[in-house]
Protein backbone atom coordinates (compact mmCIF):
# COMPACT_ATOMS: atom_id res chain seq x y z
CA UNK A 1 0.00 0.00 0.00
CA UNK A 2 1.47 3.62 -1.13
CA UNK A 3 2.09 5.91 1.70
CA UNK A 4 1.29 9.42 0.52
CA UNK A 5 4.64 11.71 -0.13
CA UNK A 6 4.07 14.08 2.23
CA UNK A 7 4.06 12.18 5.23
CA UNK A 8 8.19 12.24 4.78
CA UNK A 9 10.13 15.49 5.32
CA UNK A 10 12.60 16.67 2.76
CA UNK A 11 15.25 14.63 4.46
CA UNK A 12 13.66 11.25 4.66
CA UNK A 13 12.74 11.25 1.30
CA UNK A 14 16.84 12.33 0.79
CA UNK A 15 18.12 8.99 2.57
CA UNK A 16 15.04 6.79 1.03
CA UNK A 17 16.36 7.31 -2.43
CA UNK A 18 19.75 7.47 -1.46
CA UNK A 19 19.29 3.97 0.11
CA UNK A 20 17.08 2.37 -2.79
CA UNK A 21 19.53 3.62 -5.58
CA UNK A 22 22.07 2.00 -3.87
CA UNK A 23 20.94 -1.39 -3.07
CA UNK A 24 19.95 -1.39 -6.88
CA UNK A 25 23.29 -1.09 -7.45
CA UNK A 26 24.96 -3.10 -5.06
CA UNK A 27 22.61 -5.81 -3.98
CA UNK A 28 23.66 -5.72 0.05
CA UNK A 29 21.77 -4.50 2.20
CA UNK A 30 22.87 -0.53 3.29
CA UNK A 31 24.18 1.11 6.53
CA UNK A 32 24.37 4.86 7.44
CA UNK A 33 28.00 4.93 6.73
CA UNK A 34 28.72 3.80 3.26
CA UNK A 35 25.40 5.66 2.43
CA UNK A 36 26.98 9.08 3.98
CA UNK A 37 30.45 8.26 1.81
CA UNK A 38 28.64 8.36 -1.88
CA UNK A 39 25.86 10.24 -0.69
CA UNK A 40 25.73 14.29 0.08
CA UNK A 41 22.93 14.13 2.63
CA UNK A 42 24.33 16.98 5.02
CA UNK A 43 23.65 15.33 8.17
CA UNK A 44 25.38 13.99 10.72
CA UNK A 45 25.99 9.43 10.95
CA UNK A 46 23.28 9.85 14.40
CA UNK A 47 20.36 11.70 12.38
CA UNK A 48 21.17 9.41 9.25
CA UNK A 49 20.72 6.22 11.06
CA UNK A 50 17.76 7.65 13.30
CA UNK A 51 16.43 8.71 10.00
CA UNK A 52 16.84 5.24 8.98
CA UNK A 53 15.38 4.08 12.08
CA UNK A 54 11.89 6.13 11.24
CA UNK A 55 11.61 5.10 7.81
CA UNK A 56 11.88 1.16 8.97
CA UNK A 57 9.31 2.19 11.36
CA UNK A 58 6.76 3.49 8.23
CA UNK A 59 7.44 0.35 6.83
CA UNK A 60 9.61 1.66 3.79
CA UNK A 61 12.71 -0.26 4.95
CA UNK A 62 13.71 -3.44 6.64
CA UNK A 63 16.26 -4.99 8.01
CA UNK A 64 17.57 -8.80 6.55
CA UNK A 65 19.02 -9.42 9.88
CA UNK A 66 19.27 -8.08 12.72
CA UNK A 67 22.57 -7.05 12.72
CA UNK A 68 22.66 -5.71 9.35
CA UNK A 69 21.59 -2.25 7.17
CA UNK A 70 18.76 -2.10 5.76
CA UNK A 71 16.61 -2.61 2.18
CA UNK A 72 13.76 -1.32 0.81
CA UNK A 73 10.39 -3.11 1.41
CA UNK A 74 7.71 -3.69 -1.38
CA UNK A 75 5.92 -0.10 -0.01
CA UNK A 76 9.67 2.04 0.22
CA UNK A 77 10.18 0.45 -3.78
CA UNK A 78 6.58 2.43 -4.56
CA UNK A 79 7.12 5.57 -2.83
CA UNK A 80 10.59 5.66 -4.61
CA UNK A 81 9.31 4.62 -8.18
CA UNK A 82 6.08 7.24 -7.41
CA UNK A 83 7.48 10.55 -6.06
CA UNK A 84 11.63 10.19 -5.35
CA UNK A 85 12.74 8.75 -9.01
CA UNK A 86 15.05 10.36 -11.49
CA UNK A 87 14.09 8.72 -14.89
CA UNK A 88 17.25 8.28 -17.12
CA UNK A 89 16.68 8.56 -21.10
CA UNK A 90 17.47 5.95 -23.07
CA UNK A 91 21.23 6.34 -24.50
CA UNK A 92 21.43 7.15 -28.40
CA UNK A 93 22.61 3.69 -28.96
CA UNK A 94 20.06 1.97 -27.10
CA UNK A 95 16.89 4.32 -28.92
CA UNK A 96 19.43 3.62 -32.12
CA UNK A 97 18.66 -0.42 -31.66
CA UNK A 98 14.56 0.43 -31.02
CA UNK A 99 14.16 2.33 -33.88
CA UNK A 100 16.42 -0.17 -36.37
CA UNK A 101 14.26 -3.11 -34.92
CA UNK A 102 11.25 -1.53 -35.87
CA UNK A 103 11.86 -0.13 -39.14
CA UNK A 104 13.83 -3.18 -40.54
CA UNK A 105 10.55 -5.41 -39.55
CA UNK A 106 8.48 -3.20 -41.14
CA UNK A 107 10.11 -3.29 -44.39
CA UNK A 108 9.66 -7.18 -43.84
CA UNK A 109 6.03 -7.05 -43.39
CA UNK A 110 6.19 -9.67 -40.52
CA UNK A 111 3.85 -8.90 -37.52
CA UNK A 112 5.56 -12.32 -35.41
CA UNK A 113 8.96 -11.26 -36.61
CA UNK A 114 8.76 -7.72 -35.68
CA UNK A 115 7.03 -8.51 -31.60
CA UNK A 116 9.27 -11.55 -31.28
CA UNK A 117 12.39 -9.07 -32.16
CA UNK A 118 10.99 -6.97 -29.67
CA UNK A 119 10.88 -9.55 -26.86
CA UNK A 120 14.47 -10.20 -27.29
CA UNK A 121 15.31 -6.38 -27.83
CA UNK A 122 13.56 -5.95 -24.50
CA UNK A 123 15.72 -8.45 -22.81
CA UNK A 124 19.16 -7.43 -24.49
CA UNK A 125 18.45 -3.62 -23.43
CA UNK A 126 17.36 -4.47 -19.26
CA UNK A 127 19.30 -7.53 -19.07
CA UNK A 128 15.92 -8.78 -17.76
CA UNK A 129 13.14 -10.83 -19.32
CA UNK A 130 11.29 -9.32 -21.82
CA UNK A 131 7.49 -9.89 -22.25
CA UNK A 132 5.63 -9.21 -25.48
CA UNK A 133 1.51 -10.66 -25.88
CA UNK A 134 0.12 -10.41 -29.14
CA UNK A 135 -2.53 -9.01 -30.04
CA UNK A 136 -6.34 -10.40 -28.45
CA UNK A 137 -8.19 -11.93 -30.79
CA UNK A 138 -11.08 -10.02 -31.53
CA UNK A 139 -13.37 -9.45 -34.46
CA UNK A 140 -11.54 -7.35 -36.71
CA UNK A 141 -12.79 -7.06 -40.46
CA UNK A 142 -10.24 -7.05 -43.31
CA UNK A 143 -10.38 -3.62 -45.04
CA UNK A 144 -8.04 -4.00 -47.75
CA UNK A 145 -6.20 -6.93 -49.96
CA UNK A 146 -3.20 -6.21 -51.79
CA UNK A 147 -0.40 -8.77 -54.07
CA UNK A 148 2.57 -8.54 -54.73
CA UNK A 149 4.15 -10.10 -56.94
CA UNK A 150 7.21 -12.41 -55.88
CA UNK A 151 10.09 -14.90 -57.81
CA UNK A 152 9.50 -17.99 -59.25
CA UNK A 153 6.17 -17.47 -59.80
CA UNK A 154 4.65 -16.28 -56.26
CA UNK A 155 2.89 -13.96 -54.91
CA UNK A 156 2.47 -12.31 -51.33
CA UNK A 157 -1.32 -11.66 -50.58
CA UNK A 158 -1.24 -8.44 -47.82
CA UNK A 159 -4.32 -7.87 -45.76
CA UNK A 160 -4.93 -5.09 -43.97
CA UNK A 161 -7.47 -5.41 -41.15
CA UNK A 162 -9.95 -2.61 -39.71
CA UNK A 163 -7.22 -1.73 -36.81
CA UNK A 164 -4.41 -1.82 -39.07
CA UNK A 165 -2.89 -4.96 -38.44
CA UNK A 166 -0.73 -6.34 -41.87
CA UNK A 167 -0.94 -10.24 -42.17
CA UNK A 168 0.36 -12.18 -45.30
CA UNK A 169 0.16 -15.10 -46.67
CA UNK A 170 2.56 -16.55 -49.69
CA UNK A 171 0.32 -17.79 -52.45
CA UNK A 172 2.09 -19.95 -55.19
CA UNK A 173 0.66 -18.89 -58.91
CA UNK A 174 -0.96 -22.22 -60.29
CA UNK A 175 -1.37 -20.04 -64.04
CA UNK A 176 -0.35 -17.16 -65.47
CA UNK A 177 -0.90 -13.57 -64.60
CA UNK A 178 0.14 -10.46 -65.95
CA UNK A 179 1.06 -7.70 -63.64
CA UNK A 180 -1.97 -5.18 -64.53
CA UNK A 181 -4.33 -8.31 -64.25
CA UNK A 182 -2.78 -8.28 -60.76
CA UNK A 183 -4.07 -5.22 -60.18
CA UNK A 184 -7.46 -5.19 -61.52
CA UNK A 185 -8.29 -8.66 -59.77
CA UNK A 186 -7.07 -6.74 -56.45
CA UNK A 187 -9.34 -4.25 -57.37
CA UNK A 188 -12.19 -6.58 -57.71
CA UNK A 189 -11.81 -8.60 -54.59
CA UNK A 190 -11.50 -5.09 -53.26
CA UNK A 191 -14.80 -3.64 -54.16
CA UNK A 192 -15.86 -7.11 -52.60
CA UNK A 193 -14.43 -6.54 -49.43
CA UNK A 194 -15.97 -3.37 -49.36
CA UNK A 195 -19.69 -5.30 -50.03
CA UNK A 196 -19.23 -7.86 -47.48
CA UNK A 197 -18.56 -4.57 -44.88
CA UNK A 198 -18.76 -4.82 -41.06
CA UNK A 199 -20.99 -8.50 -41.35
CA UNK A 200 -17.44 -9.93 -42.36
CA UNK A 201 -15.98 -10.22 -39.32
CA UNK A 202 -13.41 -12.32 -39.93
CA UNK A 203 -10.72 -13.73 -42.71
CA UNK A 204 -12.93 -17.31 -43.05
CA UNK A 205 -16.04 -15.40 -43.10
CA UNK A 206 -14.95 -13.40 -45.51
CA UNK A 207 -13.90 -15.70 -47.62
CA UNK A 208 -16.99 -17.11 -48.09
CA UNK A 209 -19.45 -14.17 -48.51
CA UNK A 210 -17.02 -13.27 -51.41
CA UNK A 211 -16.80 -16.84 -52.62
CA UNK A 212 -20.20 -17.37 -52.91
CA UNK A 213 -20.98 -13.74 -54.48
CA UNK A 214 -18.33 -14.28 -57.17
CA UNK A 215 -19.95 -17.85 -58.18
CA UNK A 216 -23.40 -16.20 -57.92
CA UNK A 217 -22.44 -14.02 -60.69
CA UNK A 218 -21.78 -15.88 -63.94
CA UNK A 219 -21.10 -12.47 -65.99
CA UNK A 220 -17.30 -12.44 -63.77
CA UNK A 221 -16.74 -16.00 -64.64
CA UNK A 222 -14.59 -15.25 -67.73
CA UNK A 223 -10.83 -14.26 -68.60
CA UNK A 224 -9.98 -11.93 -65.74
CA UNK A 225 -12.24 -12.28 -63.10
CA UNK A 226 -11.80 -15.98 -63.45
CA UNK A 227 -8.03 -15.55 -62.33
CA UNK A 228 -9.65 -13.35 -59.43
CA UNK A 229 -11.49 -15.96 -58.25
CA UNK A 230 -8.83 -18.71 -58.39
CA UNK A 231 -6.51 -16.03 -56.45
CA UNK A 232 -9.09 -15.16 -53.89
CA UNK A 233 -9.37 -18.87 -53.40
CA UNK A 234 -5.47 -19.51 -52.60
CA UNK A 235 -5.31 -16.45 -50.75
CA UNK A 236 -8.32 -16.72 -48.01
CA UNK A 237 -7.45 -20.75 -47.66
CA UNK A 238 -6.19 -21.02 -43.88
CA UNK A 239 -5.72 -17.33 -43.56
CA UNK A 240 -2.69 -16.45 -41.56
CA UNK A 241 -4.45 -15.07 -38.15
CA UNK A 242 -3.38 -15.98 -34.99
CA UNK A 243 -6.35 -18.13 -32.95
CA UNK A 244 -5.16 -17.39 -29.50
CA UNK A 245 -3.28 -14.42 -27.87
CA UNK A 246 0.05 -15.76 -27.16
CA UNK A 247 2.95 -14.09 -25.02
CA UNK A 248 6.28 -14.09 -26.19
CA UNK A 249 9.20 -14.39 -23.72
CA UNK A 250 12.59 -14.14 -23.74
CA UNK A 251 14.98 -13.97 -21.31
CA UNK A 252 13.33 -15.47 -18.31
CA UNK A 253 16.87 -17.34 -17.09
CA UNK A 254 18.40 -13.91 -16.47
CA UNK A 255 16.46 -14.29 -12.68
CA UNK A 256 18.85 -16.86 -12.36
CA UNK A 257 22.17 -14.75 -12.14
CA UNK A 258 20.07 -12.45 -9.33
CA UNK A 259 20.75 -13.05 -5.93
CA UNK A 260 17.58 -13.18 -4.77
CA UNK A 261 17.15 -16.29 -6.73
CA UNK A 262 20.35 -17.86 -5.53
CA UNK A 263 17.74 -20.53 -3.40
CA UNK A 264 17.06 -23.39 -5.87
CA UNK A 265 12.89 -23.42 -4.94
CA UNK A 266 12.91 -20.12 -5.03
CA UNK A 267 14.15 -20.22 -8.92
CA UNK A 268 11.61 -22.84 -9.72
CA UNK A 269 9.28 -21.20 -8.83
CA UNK A 270 9.62 -18.44 -10.78
CA UNK A 271 10.14 -20.22 -13.68
CA UNK A 272 7.16 -22.33 -13.23
CA UNK A 273 4.91 -18.76 -13.27
CA UNK A 274 6.85 -17.68 -16.65
CA UNK A 275 5.78 -21.46 -18.09
CA UNK A 276 2.12 -20.30 -17.04
CA UNK A 277 1.14 -18.43 -19.72
CA UNK A 278 -2.29 -17.56 -18.78
CA UNK A 279 -0.87 -16.26 -15.63
CA UNK A 280 1.38 -13.61 -17.06
CA UNK A 281 -1.68 -12.87 -19.69
CA UNK A 282 -3.67 -11.77 -16.89
CA UNK A 283 -0.66 -9.36 -15.35
CA UNK A 284 -0.47 -7.67 -18.36
CA UNK A 285 -4.30 -7.48 -19.32
CA UNK A 286 -4.28 -5.52 -15.99
CA UNK A 287 -2.11 -2.51 -18.63
CA UNK A 288 -4.63 -2.99 -21.55
CA UNK A 289 -7.18 -0.35 -19.81
CA UNK A 290 -4.57 1.90 -19.55
CA UNK A 291 -2.54 4.47 -21.74
CA UNK A 292 0.97 4.70 -20.18
CA UNK A 293 3.31 2.22 -18.58
CA UNK A 294 2.44 0.88 -15.36
CA UNK A 295 4.85 -0.49 -12.63
CA UNK A 296 3.56 -3.69 -10.43
CA UNK A 297 6.10 -4.21 -7.51
CA UNK A 298 6.16 -7.10 -5.71
CA UNK A 299 2.97 -8.83 -4.82
CA UNK A 300 1.04 -6.32 -6.97
CA UNK A 301 1.72 -7.82 -9.79
CA UNK A 302 0.22 -11.52 -8.62
CA UNK A 303 2.55 -12.65 -11.32
CA UNK A 304 4.38 -15.55 -9.04
CA UNK A 305 3.79 -16.97 -5.72
CA UNK A 306 7.62 -15.86 -5.02
CA UNK A 307 8.53 -12.06 -3.70
CA UNK A 308 11.23 -9.88 -5.12
CA UNK A 309 9.36 -9.85 -8.62
CA UNK A 310 8.50 -6.56 -10.63
CA UNK A 311 6.62 -6.19 -13.83
CA UNK A 312 7.18 -2.55 -15.91
CA UNK A 313 4.80 -3.05 -18.54
CA UNK A 314 3.47 -0.66 -21.71
CA UNK A 315 0.27 -0.96 -23.93
CA UNK A 316 0.93 -0.20 -27.85
CA UNK A 317 -1.67 -0.21 -30.46
CA UNK A 318 -2.99 1.76 -33.88
CA UNK A 319 -5.27 4.28 -34.29
CA UNK A 320 -6.02 5.04 -30.62
CA UNK A 321 -6.58 1.13 -30.12
CA UNK A 322 -4.74 -1.02 -27.83
CA UNK A 323 -3.74 -4.58 -29.03
CA UNK A 324 -1.48 -5.96 -26.80
CA UNK A 325 1.21 -5.25 -23.79
CA UNK A 326 4.65 -5.48 -23.65
CA UNK A 327 6.74 -5.58 -19.86
CA UNK A 328 10.17 -6.33 -18.79
CA UNK A 329 9.72 -8.71 -15.66
CA UNK A 330 12.86 -8.08 -13.22
CA UNK A 331 13.78 -8.22 -9.50
CA UNK A 332 12.14 -5.21 -7.52
CA UNK A 333 15.97 -4.21 -6.94
CA UNK A 334 15.51 -3.63 -11.06
CA UNK A 335 16.86 -0.20 -12.33
CA UNK A 336 13.32 1.39 -12.53
CA UNK A 337 15.12 4.86 -13.54
CA UNK A 338 16.59 3.08 -16.83
CA UNK A 339 13.91 0.30 -17.38
CA UNK A 340 10.98 2.73 -17.48
CA UNK A 341 11.82 4.83 -20.00
CA UNK A 342 13.25 1.88 -22.04
CA UNK A 343 9.75 0.08 -21.87
CA UNK A 344 7.89 3.58 -22.60
CA UNK A 345 9.94 3.96 -25.86
CA UNK A 346 9.64 0.41 -26.91
CA UNK A 347 6.03 0.54 -26.81
CA UNK A 348 5.65 4.17 -28.61
CA UNK A 349 8.45 2.76 -31.53
CA UNK A 350 6.07 -0.21 -31.93
CA UNK A 351 3.03 1.60 -32.17
CA UNK A 352 4.44 4.07 -34.72
CA UNK A 353 5.98 0.59 -36.70
CA UNK A 354 2.26 -1.13 -36.93
CA UNK A 355 0.68 2.27 -37.80
CA UNK A 356 3.07 3.07 -40.45
CA UNK A 357 2.18 -0.52 -41.92
CA UNK A 358 -1.08 0.26 -41.82
CA UNK A 359 -0.62 3.80 -43.42
CA UNK A 360 1.32 2.60 -46.26
CA UNK A 361 -0.92 -0.26 -47.03
CA UNK A 362 -4.34 2.63 -46.68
Amino acid sequence: MQGPAGELDRREREVLRALVHDYIQTGEPVASGPLLSRHELDASPATIRSVMSDLEALGFLEKPHASSGRIPTERGYRLYVDTLLKFRPPSQAERDRITTLTTLTTDALDVSRLLEGTADLLHSLSHHAGVVTTPRPRPDPVRQLEFVRLRENRLLAVFVSEAGIVTNKLVQLEFPVEAGELDRAAAYLNERILMAGAAATSLDTLRERILEDMRADHSTLQGLMQKALRLAEQAFAAPPVAEVQRVLVDGEASFLDAPEFADVQKARALLKAFAEKDRILRVLDRVLRSQEVQIFIGAESEFATVPDVSVVAAPYGVAGQVLGTLAVVGPTRMNYARVIPLVDLTARELSRALAQRSDTMG
